[in-house]
């Protein structure tokens, strides 16, 4: 079954970003940056802790209690790991810790406007930034493998430990599974061909119009599919090519400033872009989308054609499964009789949360082996967003539930190992505080800590 709930925390994440060091500043109430703690030979600075917090607080997090209070106590329980990671001579995954930093560094000039706009903010050079990001990251990277073995020494868990575990947990904090639907389906695509050309000539179109010097942002406006952007002008500002999939962002990089593109196809549809700016790996663009829109023939022809199907099988002429088998055009789905599949995990069944909106309406109205009527939906797959038609038949409810030791075996087998994982990361923080040496400043003496033992 598809597993729908929180489990325990099985490690203690850092916090949201990185960590950002900023040189000695000073505060409103003329405080300088210092040291603020102590946990062995690593010092917890003042400023990387106003750091975290404004960043927290940028993500919107909010906190009952004193948020410097509750980033710092994490700080700390973070200096235990890496001190104990570097005693256990651990390595860093430096690839994926270079991984992190470039996504960070993107995400960052994205949102600020550019690689200048990233320097001014924080008021240094970017291979400065980099280079601070990057120490910042390798701790992370230290951590969290010292985390996990702690948490791979946890002991293994027999199905008695587990039956225990369902008896010994209150009911109300027992995992609650969903409603869980399993269903079939026999999907068509309308004829594309005639769709894409009519689309590509309005996009020929466009283009010309805007060569002849019309605004591209007015003929955006009106007439572009992406909403995001269409109320802009079509214009997408600032952002990393590796946040747009490699056709567009390819097509965008290779033109001059007011340039307009050929037609561009994407998963999202057919796109002609104009370059506005271009600034190393990173560009500002206005683009229009267009999508194939089908006619209301090629919509009768498949619901005719799912219609004389459902006949067929509700007559037991055929079955669902061999029908789907036959006629279907969903390749992900006709080899198992139309059965649908989440992709990732495999499980066949699904909560509401999980299903398109438009099929979750359909499979809400039916009862367990009922099949619907023929309906038009959107494809799931790479190029999501597809039109395509539709029946489904619905072969399995099950029931929201409190999770059982008979049923949701799995679901508690996970909630288990979450908890004894957790548990022994708690003993070692533990031993850890009574074994380190930790100094944290009077300013902090008052903070209402989580854990006991900070103060010695």
């Amino acid at each position: 079954m598809k597993q729908r709930f929180k489990s325990h925390i099985l490690t203690i994440i850092l916090l949201g970003f990185i960590a950002i060091p900023v040189s000695a500043q000073k505060y409103t109430n003329g405080l300088v940056d210092k040291t603020v703690a102590l946990v062995g030979n690593d010092m917890i600075q003042l400023s990387t802790l106003e750091s975290e917090v404004q960043m927290m607080l940028f993500q919107g997090v909010t906190s009952d209690k004193n948020l410097r209070c509750e980033v710092l106590e994490n700080l700390l329980v973070q200096k235990l790991f890496l001190t104990q990671a570097r005693l256990d001579s651990l390595n860093a995954n430096l690839d994926a810790v270079e991984g992190n930093l470039n996504q960070r560094i993107q995400e960052v000039m994205t949102q600020l406007g550019g690689e200048k706009a990233t320097e001014e903010y924080f008021k240094k050079p970017l291979y400065k930034i980099k280079q601070e990001w990057r120490e910042t990251l390798t701790e992370q990277s230290l951590v969290q493998t010292m985390q996990s073995n702690i948490a791979q020494k946890a002991p293994n868990l027999t199905p008695a430990d587990i039956e225990k575990y369902y008896k010994n947990t209150p009911k109300d904090s027992l995992p609650i599974i969903s409603t869980q639907y399993q269903y079939s389906q026999i999907v068509l695509y309308p004829n594309k061909e005639e769709a894409v050309l009519a689309v590509k000539e309005k996009l020929l179109e466009f283009r010309e119009r805007v060569i002849k010097g019309e605004k591209f942002s007015t003929l955006a406006t009106i007439y572009s599919q992406d909403p995001n952007s269409a109320s802009r002008g079509g214009e997408l500002r600032m952002a990393s090519k590796q946040l747009y999939v490699p056709a567009f962002s390819d097509a965008a990089m290779s033109l001059k400033v007011g340039q307009v593109s050929q037609i561009v196809e994407t998963p999202y549809g057919f796109h002609i872009i104009q370059l506005i700016a271009k600034e190393g790996d990173m560009f500002n663009a206005r683009h229009i989308l267009l999508k194939p829109i089908y006619t209301s023939s090629d919509r009768a022809k498949a619901f005719s054609e799912l219609d004389s199907l459902k006949r067929l099988i509700t007559s037991d002429s055929i079955t669902f499964d061999l029908a789907a088998r036959r006629y279907s055009q969903d390749i992900k789905t006709l080899v198992n009789g139309g059965l649908v599949a989440e992709e990732n995990s495999g499980s066949t069944y699904f909560d509401k949360d999980m299903l398109n909106p438009t099929d979750y309406k359909v499979i809400a109205e039916l009862k367990v082996g009922e099949i619907s009527e023929p309906f038009e939906s959107v494809d799931n797959g790479e190029k999501g967003g597809n039109t395509i038609y539709k029946i489904i038949k619905l072969n399995k409810i099950i029931p929201s539930h409190v999770a059982t030791f008979k049923d949701d075996f799995s679901v508690l087998q996970n909630g288990a190992k979450s908890l004894a994982a957790q548990k022994a990361i708690d003993e070692f923080v533990t031993r850890k505080q009574a074994s380190t040496f930790i100094r944290i400043d009077p300013l902090f003496y008052n903070c209402p800590f989580k854990r006991e033992g900070w103060f010695k």
